[in-house]
């Protein structure tokens, strides 16, 4: 098989087996920059409907860029990495304010982007203007490995430098755009991470992992991501129908999202003993308060985190302790239509929906 002769068929094969997706009838580089930041983590048909709401409430890049950002948080509520977000609302500032909503129309530039790494440079670049570059992400990694039998670590720089070198002398000069949909397209639909379609493959007869059975064993990533657990114990605090939350800080999870005030351990412990850390409403006589474990535990899986999570209902009785537990905590009284429209982790968010006693 000749490299132009892959980079045909398998252009070939995306002409009669493409999924119709909004993005892909638009050359505007902002709705595809916008596509690819929302499914870089995120399945189609997950992401589908928030692309649709991003478009339809910010169309443009400047109308993204004159959001505030808890606007944008709240509308990418549900998709997690919320870092992706941010980048891009703080991208579409500078795009709006210091290139004067001219968008950035070559991958060197688009990588000046924050948050616009090489892939989705790449991405831009070639859908948009139809520039000679090659993308590279897992689907690509997988057809590369599979079909031309590549054993090296796409985990290692080694592994991620060959195969950039790969896609690259691969991609076709007269059409990347749609060569790198089709390698893409082909990773996604066809040639997938479990049960890859090898018996109706174009490539059957050529590929490397076919004729050996190494299906399963390509592409190979020896760097396994270890997860650590943590424990939260959240305190829904209530007084004259509003609810204590605050927005949580830059060097954890959730940046810029509210949640409520918790106490983090090393696992379930005794609640006195969480009690007893220091948080304020340990220190407060019980006569101002009405306290209550509920039953039921949350967890909330996360790349490198699974979050444990139970609720303790703590109702306020005096107006002087409701202040005071609001600053020694450094949150703010929230009613409820002000907490449904703050940006909220889906964990949190959940709990809300489906407290049994109904909150506030």
């Amino acid at each position: 098989m000749s490299l132009s002769n892959f980079a045909e068929r398998l252009i070939q094969w995306y002409t009669e087996n493409k999924r119709d997706l909004p993005w892909r009838h638009t050359r505007d580089p902002y709705k595809i920059w916008l596509s690819e930041v929302i499914l870089q983590q995120t399945r189609v048909k997950q992401g589908m409907p928030y692309y649709l709401k991003f478009v339809a409430t910010y169309p443009t890049v400047k109308t993204l860029a004159e959001a505030s950002e808890q606007e944008v948080l709240r509308l990418w509520q549900g998709l997690g990495y919320y870092s992706r977000a941010r980048n891009m609302h703080a991208a579409a500032k500078y795009i709006t304010e210091e290139l004067e909503e001219q968008f950035p129309d070559n991958y060197k530039d688009l990588l000046a982007l924050k948050g616009v790494g090489k892939y989705t440079a790449a991405a831009i670049a070639s859908f948009s203007f139809n520039e000679t570059v090659a993308v590279v992400d897992g689907n690509v990694y997988r057809v590369l490995a599979r079909i031309f039998g590549v054993e090296k670590d796409i985990a290692s720089s080694e592994g991620q430098r060959y195969f950039a070198k790969l896609a690259g002398s691969l991609v076709s000069s007269k059409r990347p755009d749609l060569y790198n949909q089709a390698i893409m397209e082909f990773g996604a639909i066809h040639c997938k991470p479990a049960n890859p379609d090898c018996m109706f493959c174009t490539f059957a007869v050529e590929c490397e992992a076919q004729q050996k059975g190494l299906q399963a064993k390509l592409p190979v990533k020896l760097k396994k991501v270890k997860v650590k657990d943590r424990y939260f114990t959240y305190f829904i605090v209530e007084h004259q129908e509003q609810l204590l939350m605050k927005e949580r800080q830059s060097g954890d999870v959730w940046q810029g999202l509210y949640d409520f005030p918790l106490v983090e351990s090393d696992n379930f412990s005794d609640l006195e003993k969480i009690l007893q850390t220091g948080l304020t409403i340990g220190k407060i006589k019980n006569t101002d308060f009405l306290c209550d474990l509920e039953a039921k535990h949350y967890k909330h899986v996360l790349s490198h985190q699974r979050i444990h999570a139970r609720f303790v209902r703590v109702k306020v009785n005096q107006n002087p302790t409701a202040k005071q537990v609001a600053k020694e905590l450094k949150a703010r009284w929230y009613g409820k239509e002000e907490v449904q429209q703050l940006p909220k982790p889906v964990l949190i968010d959940k709990y809300l929906k489906e407290a049994v006693n109904s909150l506030i």
